[in-house]
């Protein structure tokens, strides 16, 4: 069974670097494009980790990151937050509401494999 992340994400090029980096290792991507989508998708597909940014329409990402907590279904589920907001306050946060990591855009497919190091095992390469 294939790795399953979602990428939770209003930005199209996000889920491009996000599918362009991690498909190639086997890595299955499932997408959303706001909290309140991403909330629905996650507890129907309970992915392995969800990327999330922070600033999107409908709910945001930081809103998405307590609901997915207070369900029982996704409050297992790694998650690591993205953000063009890269501030102290900010990330204090996101971690403080559970997320296990924060990668700053914009970003790299190896800052993007960096930040999920140590948080799910990924193949090293396809």
């Amino acid at each position: 069974m294939s790795i399953r992340i979602l990428s939770i994400d209003d930005s199209k090029m996000v889920h491009m670097v996000v599918s362009k980096t991690l498909k190639p290792l086997g890595v299955e991507v499932l997408t959303a494009t706001n909290g309140e989508e991403g909330v629905t998708r996650a507890r129907a597909d309970r992915p392995d980790l969800i990327l999330l940014d922070a600033t999107m329409p409908v709910m945001d990402g930081l809103a998405a990151l307590v609901r997915l907590k207070e369900i029982p279904e996704t409050r297992a589920i790694p998650v690591v937050m993205l953000s063009a907001d890269s501030g102290q306050d900010h990330r204090d946060k996101a971690m403080a509401l559970g997320a296990l990591n924060f990668i700053s855009k914009p970003f790299t497919s190896d800052s993007l494999l960096g930040g999920l190091k140590g948080i799910i095992d990924l193949p090293m390469s396809a």
